[in-house]
């Protein structure tokens, strides 16, 4: 049986925990930091644990995982 492909974009976006849970980075953080305040940034830093359906979904995407 041949070798699954990964999904690339998924796989640039995604990583996993020590306890197999799917993370992700969280959102809005990119650019435009400035205007924020420090309270809403500080809301955005860190990661962040995918669950249920879309956890599945991406793992689907990542075989290897």
């Amino acid at each position: 049986m041949p070798k699954l492909k990964s999904h690339k974009a998924t796989q640039k976006r995604f990583g996993v925990t020590g306890n197999h849970q799917v993370m992700r980075v969280k959102a809005w953080r990119g650019h435009h930091l400035e205007i924020k305040s420090s309270r809403r940034t500080r809301r955005y830093a860190g990661k962040a644990i995918v669950e249920g359906a879309h956890a599945a979904q991406i793992r689907r995407l990542l075989p290897y995982l």
